[in-house]
């Protein structure tokens, strides 16, 4: 089991690397090329930028914990570790950085054997750098954060990601939204499943969910969340949320409301 003192450190150079990788998307946006934009599958869209970014954050967590494996979206490495693997999404919100709206991040995780015990996102436009250690709580840009006080669905503003491929649940979820909309202060979309945890975090919204998202979205995100008060489960209400490519993330006061439509669009 790794020591608090040891994820103390590891988090302020995770912190680092992450600023670097921002700070290197962040030159690159200024004379973006569309022309370079590849799509992996269906409206699936990657850059030259997503793949340094990555290879940046490879090389340097890897002289920090050279014991660790990897688990990354663009693959720059997969071999995965049996005790530690980092969890990395070099660029989240990748269409909005090829569009130029101005929300996307670096999201970097620390997973002990199944648990995340070491979360980092930076997102690059507004400089605000989001950690936790599990343990002890949340920060954003050395500042304490906790979850919103709101105690019911009527008074909470709600993020959600839209489908943009595999549509097979696009009716459930569409469901599960406009009952949610009927019921809050509206819906945000914001393009960045990091951001929008992070949010949840610092008592921006409410609560977010998404499904058909990877383990490199969320898996920072969700223990920034539970850091700072918040409560994390999958449709369901277990604990199936970092690999099971649906989230629901809350202020935990108002996580049953939301968890009760969502099992009923789901059913």
């Amino acid at each position: 089991m790794i020591s608090t003192e040891r994820l103390t450190q590891l988090l302020e150079q995770t912190q680092g690397i992450a600023k670097e990788a921002g700070a290197f998307i962040r030159r690159e946006r200024q004379h973006f090329d569309l022309a370079k934009v590849e799509h992996k599958g269906f409206n699936d869209l990657v850059s030259y930028v997503d793949k340094e970014a990555e290879k940046i954050i490879v090389n340097k967590l890897s002289q920090i914990l050279p014991e660790a494996g990897f688990i990354t979206e663009e693959g720059t490495n997969t071999t995965q570790a049996e005790e530690f693997n980092w969890v990395i999404d070099p660029l989240d919100g990748t269409t909005n950085f090829i569009h130029g709206v101005p929300i996307f991040s670096v999201s970097i995780a620390l997973m002990e054997r199944s648990e995340v015990v070491l979360g980092v996102i930076y997102e690059v436009n507004l400089h605000e750098c989001f950690y936790a250690m599990k343990g002890g709580g949340a920060f954003c840009n050395d500042t304490p954060i906790r979850v919103s006080s709101a105690g019911t669905l009527s008074e909470s503003l709600i993020a959600t990601g839209f489908p943009y491929y595999n549509f097979d649940l696009i009716d459930k979820y569409l469901a599960a939204l406009k009952s949610l909309m009927k019921s809050s202060h509206g819906a945000r979309r914001f393009g960045s499943a990091a951001v929008d945890l992070c949010y949840v975090a610092a008592g921006r919204v409410e609560g977010f969910f998404e499904y058909n998202l990877n383990s490199y979205d969320v898996a920072a995100g969700t223990l920034i969340v539970e850091e700072a008060g918040g409560k994390v489960t999958d449709f369901s209400g277990g604990r199936d949320f970092v690999f099971g490519r649906e989230i629901l993330a809350t202020n935990e006061k108002i996580h049953e409301e939301i968890l009760t439509d969502l099992k009923k669009a789901w059913a």
